[in-house]
C-alpha cells in the first residue's frame, strides 16, 4: 500500500518529537571529526508547504510546530530545532516545514553522507526536486552545493530492504532512522526484523525508530519487543499531547525508540520533555514516558520516569 502521504501530517507533535531527537543524535555524532552516514529508510518528500491543501486539510501543524514558533523560552535542544525551521522561513512566517532528510542535511557536515530511501513514486520525485532546489540555493549563496557528488544519494526503493546494502558504512559510524507509515500491520514486524539484521551487520550504529503509540495491539507490543533486541542499551521516549481519543481515531501519542543511544540523550530528554508536555499538551492527559535499559548483558534493570 502506498496511500500514506506525510504532507497531511507535517509539523505535528509527532514530527516535533522525531525531528528534535534526530537532530540531537546527529549533533552527537558530529562531535568527532570522523565522518558518519545518516540513513533514512522512509524519507518522504523532504520538505512540506504548510499552506498546501494536504497540510491545511487537518492543520496538524497546529498541534506541534505552531505552538513553538513564537516562544522565546525554548530549551536549547528545542531552540536548535526551531532555529533550523526559522532559517527556511526567512520572512518570519511559518510556511515551510522540513522532513527528516532536510533536518539532517542542515546539521551534517561536508564529510558526512546522506542515504535516503523513498518508495512512494510522487514523494521520491519531490524529494529529488527539493534537494535540487537546495543545491541551487546553496550555489547562489556561494556555498558548496549540498546535493553535489556522492554526499546525498536518493533511491526509489524499499528502505527496509535497501538498508542491508549500506551496512556497515565505510566510516563505521552512523545513524539509521526508521519511520514507516505503519499503514499495514506488517510494518511493525519488518521494523523488528530490519533492526535485528542491521545490528548483525553494524552492531555499533545508532538506530532510531519512530512509532505511533496507538491502542492497536501491534503498536502497544512493539516497544517491548524492541527492548529484547541485543544491543548496547536502549531508550524509549513517548509524548502524549492529550488523553486517548475514545473512538480510537487520531494520533495523540507517539514515541522514539533508540538502540545504542548516546549517553547524553537521556539526561537531555529528562530536562526537555516536561517543558514540551506543557507547551504542546491540550488537556490533563498530556504526559511523557522516558525509560531506558540494557539488553547486553540481559536483565540489568530498567529506569523509568515521566
Amino acid at each position: 500500500m502506498l496511500s500514506y502521504r506525510h504532507a497531511f501530517h507535517a509539523g505535528n507533535h509527532a514530527d516535533v518529537l522525531k525531528h528534535f531527537v534526530t537532530i540531537q543524535l546527529l549533533k552527537y555524532l558530529g562531535q568527532k571529526d570522523a565522518p558518519y552516514m545518516y540513513i533514512d529508510t522512509h524519507a518522504g518528500a523532504g520538505m512540506y508547504a504548510l499552506d498546501s491543501g494536504e497540510a491545511t486539510k487537518n492543520a496538524e501543524f497546529d498541534t506541534g510546530i505552531t505552538r513553538l514558533w513564537g516562544r522565546k523560552d525554548l530549551p536549547a535542544p528545542l531552540a536548535e530545532y526551531v532555529d533550523l525551521i526559522r532559517a527556511m522561513n526567512p520572512s518570519g512566517k511559518l510556511r515551510f516545514y522540513p522532513g527528516s532528510p532536510y533536518c539532517a542535511e542542515k546539521v551534517m557536515r561536508e564529510q558526512d553522507r546522506l542515504r535516503l530511501f523513498e518508495l512512494h513514486p510522487r514523494d521520491v520525485k519531490m524529494l529529488a526536486e527539493n534537494f535540487r532546489k537546495l543545491e541551487a540555493h546553496e550555489a547562489a549563496q556561494g556555498r558548496p552545493a549540498a546535493a553535489r557528488g556522492k554526499r546525498v544519494m536518493i533511491s526509489h526503493a524499499d528502505g527496509f530492504a535497501g538498508l542491508k546494502s549500506l551496512l556497515p558504512p565505510p566510516s563505521r559510524r552512523g545513524l539509521v532512522l526508521i519511520d514507516p507509515p505503519y499503514e499495514v500491520k506488517d510494518d511493525y514486524r519488518r521494523v523488528k526484523q530490519t533492526l535485528e539484521d542491521a545490528l548483525g551487520r553494524f552492531a555499533t550504529g545508532i538506530y532510531a525508530v519512530w512509532y505511533p503509540a496507538l491502542q492497536r495491539m501491534e503498536s502497544r507490543q512493539m516497544p517491548e519487543k524492541l527492548k529484547r533486541i541485543p544491543a548496547n542499551g536502549w531508550l524509549n521516549v513517548t509524548l502524549s499531547i492529550s488523553a486517548p481519543v475514545p473512538d480510537g481515531f487520531g494520533l495523540a501519542s507517539s514515541g522514539m525508540f533508540i538502540l545504542n543511544p548516546p549517553w547524553t540523550l537521556e539526561p537531555m530528554l529528562r530536562e526537555v520533555m516536561p517543558w514540551l508536555v506543557k507547551a504542546l499538551g491540550s488537556d490533563a492527559g498530556a504526559s511523557f514516558v522516558l525509560e531506558s535499559g540494557q539488553t547486553l548483558p540481559v536483565n540489568t534493570g530498567t529506569r523509568r520516569t515521566g
